[in-house]
């Protein structure tokens, strides 16, 4: 280990203040020193010899083993440093819902053209204001959905915008309570130690103002975003009748203040998100990972060695030392030789695993991946490891590894759709236009429903760089997962639950490979056409039929995301009837 001298510096240099007590140090020895000859006035001169016990260079010598320790501890103390090391770097970053009122007192004109569009367009404002933080977005009227879980993939929440309306829920109503305890549901689900959670609507009653603070007792905070006017106007009730709403901000501050938060009408600017503190990250919360950095290494830990010595010599037997140079020799061996990093934590260990397993993975060594993810004992490292599984067509390890994800996090979105997707390419014969290493889990990365979560999320160590998770191809080590596409199919009545599940996982990654082969044939006739050179005409028979059945299943895939919310919303609200709730 070679020191850079230049490059040495002081990570905490305040402790080299303690230096000043060597003199000390040094007079309390020599006080010591001088009442030990006092001993000279009471004894003759010819029995001195004969009745003390001269210290001499056994004393200095303590002396000086006393301050070389001292002065190594508070150099120790003080941080010494000359090198850097990669290190993630942190960023506080606190989640935030989005609990939009779908009820049809949206559609209200008192603030033109409608309630609505004015929502929409101050949610635009709102994820801009929040760009690379995690937002999840709910709507609700008589009941409550999630639209998009936490992502930090705005841009995915805008997908959605343009098509949220009273028409896609699927019981009309003004449940705010529903909401805000579904959003703070969310947040408990993935984990938040603390959140903020934004109500747009235009008024709030008593049950709204207590899911408030039970959200705030929970350590969420829940602010308001009043739509409408004091004046208000007439709107179309979802049962046709005709109905007045106005803007009740008192309401609205007790919602507020019963959550912690904050209130402040819709306005056209950004004076709103100012007021609600919205329009940067807050302060404090959750800490995610945004990137890698070097960072200065304190070296202290090196005088811990001779400082330990030092202390042993106060022993007068010398079984001690041997005994701590018999246990430094296996420390002093390197990591790669013994599999043990003494001076790294667990967490530590684990996460440069999951760097490597997730760099293994990227470069199709699965299984590089799969010995990197092997013994690594959450949910993350056992969705990572099915996935370097199910790459390798190892579909039965692969379900194994996802059942056990599941069950340290139960529901978690990934592990639920890639083990669907596996277990449908277990059952599914091989067919001639699939290729080696295309079963397993779909995706490479590509989003296309109300339920994902856009790009990938930072993991230990890698802000996108280690160990995503991107949609349902790439390995994951985030609590948040991405959740997979889900266009479910209508469910008839003899099919259960976990088969509509894996029919839905599997069309979805049907569709994925659809969409892929019709884009790279355009990709290449456009290229062909652009270098002058004749497409190719004849088209032999399984080309012809592998089209067709691009073109039928393109047929089938929806076009419009409302259309799937609806269907979504629809299918929940079926489950939650049949469960009771």
């Amino acid at each position: 280990m070679s020191v850079d001298w230049m490059a040495l510096h002081f990570l905490r240099p305040h402790w080299l203040w303690a230096l000043l007590a060597l003199p000390v140090l040094a007079w309390a020895w020599r006080v010591q020193r001088q009442r030990r000859n006092a001993w000279r006035g009471h004894v003759d001169a010819h029995l001195l010899p004969h009745v003390l016990v001269r210290g001499g260079a056994g004393a200095r010598s303590g002396l000086i083993a006393a301050i070389a320790a001292f002065t190594l501890a508070v150099l120790a103390l003080a941080g010494p440093s000359w090198r850097q090391a990669e290190q993630p770097l942190w960023q506080v970053k606190r989640p935030l819902v989005i609990v939009l009122d779908l009820s049809s007192r949206t559609t209200t004109s008192d603030l033109p053209p409608s309630r609505l569009l004015q929502a929409r367009a101050k949610l635009v404002q709102v994820l801009e204001a929040r760009a690379g933080s995690p937002v999840a977005l709910v709507a609700y009227a008589d009941d409550a959905f999630t639209v998009t879980p936490l992502t930090d993939d705005t841009a995915n929440i805008r997908l959605f915008l343009d098509d949220l309306a009273p028409d896609i829920m699927p019981v009309d109503g003004q449940r705010t309570d529903h909401g805000i305890a579904w959003a703070a549901r969310l947040l408990t689900q993935a984990e938040a130690r603390s959140g903020d959670i934004l109500v747009l609507t235009d008024r709030a009653d008593a049950a709204a103002t207590t899911a408030a603070a039970a959200a705030r007792t929970g350590g969420y905070t829940v602010s308001a975003l009043g739509l409408g006017t004091a004046a208000g106007a007439a709107y179309r009730g979802g049962d046709g009748a005709i109905g007045h709403a106005a803007l009740d901000a008192s309401s609205l501050r007790s919602l507020a203040s019963a959550g912690g938060g904050r209130y402040h009408a819709l306005t056209a600017g950004e004076d709103d998100l100012a007021a609600l503190g919205l329009r940067t990250p807050g302060t404090t919360g959750e800490a995610a990972t945004t990137g890698g950095g070097k960072a200065w290494r304190d070296e202290g830990y090196w005088l811990l060695i001779p400082l330990m010595a030092i202390a042993l010599l106060g022993f007068r037997r010398g079984a001690a030392l041997v005994l701590v140079g018999a246990l430094w020799l296996p420390m002093a061996q390197p990591a790669a030789a013994t599999g043990i990093d003494w001076w790294q934590r667990p967490d530590q260990t684990e996460h440069a695993r999951v760097v490597r397993g997730a760099d293994a993975y990227r470069q199709g060594d699965y299984a590089a991946a799969e010995q990197a993810f092997t013994g690594i004992d959450t949910a993350e490292g056992w969705y990572n490891l099915g996935n370097a599984l199910a790459k390798q067509q190892r579909y039965d390890a692969a379900i194994a590894a996802y059942d056990r994800a599941l069950r340290a996090r139960p529901g978690m979105p990934d592990a639920v759709a890639n083990r669907a997707a596996v277990d449908a390419a277990r059952k599914r014969p091989p067919s001639s236009g699939e290729g080696q290493g295309k079963s397993g889990p779909q995706g490479d990365g590509k989003q296309g429903s109300a339920g994902s979560q856009g790009d990938a999320k930072s993991q230990p160590g890698e802000q996108k760089d280690a160990s995503t998770s991107q949609a349902k191809s790439e390995p994951s080590s985030q609590g948040q997962g991405k959740t997979p596409p889900a266009t479910t199919p209508a469910r008839t009545p003899s099919s259960s639950p976990a088969d509509a599940a894996a029919q839905s996982a599997a069309d979805a990654a049907q569709r994925e490979r659809m969409r892929e082969a019709v884009a790279k044939a355009a990709a290449q006739r456009a290229e062909q056409k652009k270098q002058g050179e004749p497409a190719v005409q004849a088209e032999s028979a399984e080309q012809r039929e592998r089209r067709q059945a691009v073109d039928a299943w393109l047929k089938r895939v929806p076009d419009e995301p409302g259309a799937l919310l609806k269907a979504k919303f629809r299918l929940e609200q079926e489950r939650r009837q049949r469960e009771g709730r």
